[in-house]
C-alpha cells in the first residue's frame, strides 16, 4: 500500500509539473475570435469530467483536468490535454479542496472553469473563488447557486414566483422535537431532507414518530458528513409520487427557456437509477404548465445557464416543487437526445455571453424517445452498497441508438472514496417500446467483470409489466423488489420462455464443447444432456436443425441446430461476435445476447434478461449417478453480524451477553458518508464483539457473534 501511494504521489507531482511550462505560455494569451475560451478546466472527475471534455474538444479548447492521488491514472486525468494533482485521496483534500483547485486555475492559466455535477458544482463560495482568480464560472451566478441550493431558501423563492410547493416547514427544523410537532401538524408519512444536500444523502422517509425521530438523527449526521451544513427541513410526503423535471436554460440578456420533460422515478435510496424523455404521464398542458413555472422561478432568482427544476407529480397530474439543481443534471443526456441540442455548448456560449441560440419552439418540437439507465458499481444483494475493486473486464454496448458516456475501461479501479457509477447507458427509439428494446439488448452485452453491479437489476425492470406500461412511483424498486435478496441476481425473475432460451443456449454451449473435444466440425448426430436448474433436472437433446428449418435461421458462423425440450423444440444459432464473455445468439429468431459470468467442465452461470442462474450440465449416465451424492453442507450465516462493504464502525448498540430480537439494531456503519445501520436477523444472545467503535473495517468483516 506504501509503494502505490509513493508511486501515486510521484506521478502527480510528474502531471503537474509538465503542464507549468505550456501554462506560462498559454496565461496571456488571448483566446482565438472564434474559440469561446482559451482554456477550460474541469473542476471533477469521470464520466462527467471526460463528457464535458468531449464537447469542448469539438469546440477547438483546449482542457485542464485535476485529479486526486488515487487518480493519478483515472481516464479523465489523461483525457485532457493537460492535468493538475490536487491532493490526497479524499475528496474533502482534493476535489473539493477551493484552494488547490483555485491554484491550478493559475497555474495553467485556464479562463473558464466547469464544475460537472457534485463536488463543488453547487458550492456559492467555489463560484466566487473562480471568478476572483480571473476566470469564467461555466455555470449560474453566486446569487443564484446560493439561493437554489438552500432547500429552505428555494423554497421560499419558488412560493414568491407562485410555483406549486410541497406542504411542509418553511423553515430550518430545530431539533426532533420540533420535527415531531412539524409531523404532527401536516400529518403523517413525512419526508426529512437535509437544506443543503442532495444525491440521496441526508433523506429519509418516516411514517409514525419512531421513525421520525431516529431519521432526523441519521440524517443531521450524513449531511454533517457530507455537506458540512446539518440542517434539516420536513415537509409532507406524497405518496405514489412520480420525479419529474424540467431542464432551463437561461442567458444573460433575460431569456430563458424549457426543455421537454425528464421522468426520473425509478430510484433506490431517492438517487434516481432509470430515467426518460418525456414522461409517460405527462400531457401537453402539464408540460406546458410545468415549463412555465420552471422559468418563472428562474426569472425571479435571475438565472442563467443550465438548471434543473425537480417536481413530484401525483396520479392526478398535480405537481408540486421540489428543488432546483443549479448545475448540468447527470441524466441530462436524454434531453439531448430528443432535442438534439448539447447542452454543455449551450453552457460554454452562455457562459462566454452570447446570447440563447435556441427557441422555446424549436424544443418543444423534440422528436422520438429516450432512456438513461445509471450503472453502478454496487451490491444489489447487499442494500445497493458500493463494490470496490478493479475492473478486471469491461466492455461496452455499441450501436447506432445507444450512447455509453463512462470514465473508465478495463483496469480501471472503482474507489471507496468517490460515487462508484461506472457509466451512464442511453438508448433512443422512435417511442418508448423501441426504447426499451434497445436498452433490453444495451444492457445483455454489457460486459462488466471484476466488480459488482446493479445492470441485472436494471434489465430486470424493463420486463416488469407496470414498467412497460409506464404505471411507476419513486417507490417502484421497494415495491417489486422489498429486500435485499430479491434484487441479488440470482433471484431475479425468468419468465417461462426466457428459461426455455436459457436452457436451449446452456444445451448449445455443452454441444459445442462436446465437438471440440471429440476433434472439432459441425454436430452429426444426436447429443443429449441433463440440464440441472435450481434442483430440477432437464434433459434436452441437440440436433442438427433440419435443412429447411436451417435456411430459415437467421445467418451466422454456428451451425443451426434444433434443442429438443420436454415441452418444446427450439431453434438456436451462434450469429457471430461471442467471446468467452458473451454469447451473441438467435433463438426461434429472437437474437439474444447471453453472458457467460464463469464456467467447468460440467458447470456454467450464465446471465439471461438480468438473470443470473447456475446450470449443470452432465451426460445422462452421470446425471443418474449424482443422486447418489450427498448433499452440500451449508454454513448459517443468520447469526453473524458482518459489515456489508468497507468503511467505519461509527456505534455499536450491543455488548457480550445481551439478548437481541429480530430487527433490533446491532451496529451502524459509515460508508460513502451514508450511515448503514445493521440489525439482527435472528434472536440470540450476543456472544462476541470483534471490533471497535471506529474501527474501520473492511467488507464481510465480522461485528458480533450471537448465539
Amino acid at each position: 500500500m506504501r509503494r502505490r501511494l509513493l508511486i501515486a504521489v510521484r506521478s502527480c507531482a510528474a502531471r503537474s509539473l509538465s503542464t507549468t511550462a505550456a501554462a506560462a505560455a498559454a496565461a496571456s494569451t488571448p483566446a482565438p475570435r472564434d474559440r469561446l475560451f482559451n482554456k477550460v478546466l474541469v473542476a471533477n472527475r469521470g464520466e462527467i469530467a471526460v463528457r464535458v471534455m468531449r464537447t469542448c474538444k469539438r469546440l477547438g479548447i483546449p482542457t485542464v483536468a485535476i485529479f486526486s492521488e488515487a487518480d493519478a491514472a483515472a481516464v479523465h486525468a489523461r483525457f485532457a490535454d493537460e492535468a493538475v494533482c490536487v491532493g490526497p485521496a479524499p475528496s474533502t483534500a482534493s476535489y473539493l479542496n477551493i484552494p488547490a483547485i483555485v491554484e491550478a486555475i493559475r497555474k495553467t492559466g485556464a479562463d473558464a472553469v466547469h464544475p460537472g455535477y457534485g463536488f463543488l458544482s453547487e458550492n456559492a463560495a467555489f463560484v466566487e473563488a473562480v471568478e476572483e482568480a480571473g476566470a469564467t464560472f461555466v455555470g449560474p451566478p453566486t446569487f443564484a447557486v446560493e439561493k437554489m441550493g438552500d432547500k429552505v431558501a428555494s423554497k421560499k423563492f419558488a412560493a414568491a414566483a407562485t410555483v406549486n410547493t410541497i406542504p411542509g416547514w418553511a423553515g430550518v427544523v430545530k431539533d426532533a422535537d420540533h420535527a415531531v410537532s412539524v409531523a404532527e401538524d401536516i400529518g403523517f408519512p413525512v419526508m426529512v431532507k437535509a437544506s443543503a444536500g442532495g444525491g440521496g444523502k441526508g433523506m429519509r422517509i418516516a411514517w409514525n414518530e419512531r421513525e421520525l425521530r431516529q431519521a432526523f438523527e441519521l440524517c443531521t449526521q450524513e449531511a454533517a458528513a457530507a455537506f458540512g451544513d446539518s440542517r434539516m427541513l420536513i415537509e409532507k410526503f406524497i405518496e405514489q409520487p412520480r420525479h419529474i423535471e424540467i431542464q432551463v436554460l437561461g442567458d444573460k440578456h433575460g431569456s430563458v427557456v424549457y426543455f421537454p420533460e425528464r421522468e426520473c422515478s425509478i430510484q433506490r435510496r431517492n438517487q434516481k437509477v432509470i430515467e426518460e424523455a418525456p414522461s409517460p404521464l405527462v400531457t401537453p398542458e402539464m408540460r406546458r404548465a410545468m415549463g412555465e413555472q420552471a422559468v418563472a422561478l428562474c426569472k425571479a432568482v435571475g438565472y442563467h445557464s443550465a438548471g434543473t427544476v425537480e417536481f413530484l407529480a401525483n396520479p392526478q397530474r398535480q405537481f408540486f416543487f421540489l428543488e432546483m439543481n443549479t448545475r448540468l443534471q447527470v441524466e441530462h443526456p436524454i434531453t439531448e437526445a430528443i432535442t438534439g441540442q448539447d447542452l454543455v455548448e449551450h453552457m460554454l456560449r452562455i457562459a462566454a455571453g452570447q446570447p440563447l441560440a435556441v427557441t422555446q419552439d424549436q424544443l418543444l418540437h423534440f422528436t422520438g424517445h429516450a432512456m438513461e439507465c445509471r450503472v453502478y458499481a454496487e451490491d444489489p444483494a447487499r442494500g445497493f452498497l458500493p463494490s470496490i475493486g478493479r475492473l478486471l473486464r469491461y466492455v461496452e454496448p455499441s450501436g447506432p441508438n445507444v450512447r455509453c458516456d463512462s470514465g473508465v475501461q478495463e483496469g480501471s479501479e472503482i474507489s471507496m472514496h468517490y460515487d462508484p457509477m461506472i457509466s451512464k447507458l442511453v438508448t433512443k427509439g422512435v417511442d418508448r417500446p423501441s426504447t426499451l428494446a434497445a436498452m433490453r439488448r444495451a444492457l445483455d452485452s454489457y460486459v462488466i467483470r471484476g466488480v459488482q453491479h446493479n445492470a441485472p437489476l436494471l434489465r430486470s425492470v424493463l420486463d416488469i409489466p407496470a414498467f412497460e406500461e409506464g404505471q411507476i412511483s419513486t417507490a417502484f424498486l421497494a415495491e417489486h423488489f422489498p429486500t435485499p435478496e430479491s434484487s441479488a441476481p440470482d433471484r431475479l425473475p425468468l419468465s417461462a420462455g426466457q428459461q426455455d432460451q436459457l436452457m436451449a443456449l446452456a444445451a448449445m454451449l455443452w454441444a459445442a464443447h462436446e465437438q471440440r473435444l471429440s476433434g472439432g466440425g459441425d454436430l452429426q448426430g444426436e447429443i443429449d444432456v441433463v440440464l440441472t436448474l435450481e434442483g430440477q433436472q432437464v434433459l434436452a437433446t441437440v440436433r442438427p436443425a433440419s435443412p429447411e428449418l436451417a435456411a430459415a435461421a437467421a445467418p451466422g458462423v454456428g451451425q443451426a441446430l434444433e434443442v429438443q425440450l420436454p415441452h418444446r423444440i427450439l431453434l438456436v444459432r451462434d450469429t457471430g461476435g461471442s467471446s468467452a464473455q458473451l454469447v451473441n445468439a438467435e433463438v426461434d429468431g429472437e437474437r439474444l445476447a447471453l453472458q457467460v459470468l464463469s464456467r467447468g467442465p460440467r458447470h456454467l452461470r450464465l446471465q439471461h434478461c438480468g438473470a443470473q442462474r447456475s446450470i449443470t450440465l452432465d451426460a445422462p449416465l452421470a446425471a443418474e449417478l449424482t443422486r447418489y451424492m450427498p448433499a452440500p453442507t451449508t454454513e448459517d450465516f443468520s447469526k453473524v453480524i458482518q459489515s456489508p462493504m468497507p468503511g467505519t464502525l461509527v456505534h455499536l448498540a450491543v455488548e457480550v451477553g445481551q439478548e437481541v430480537n429480530p430487527g433490533d439494531e446491532v451496529a451502524v456503519v459509515e460508508a460513502m458518508k451514508m450511515r448503514n445501520v445493521l440489525r439482527a436477523e435472528v434472536a440470540g444472545v450476543v456472544a462476541a464483539v470483534e471490533a471497535c467503535q471506529g474501527d474501520v473495517l473492511g467488507a464481510d468483516q465480522v461485528i458480533v457473534r450471537l448465539q
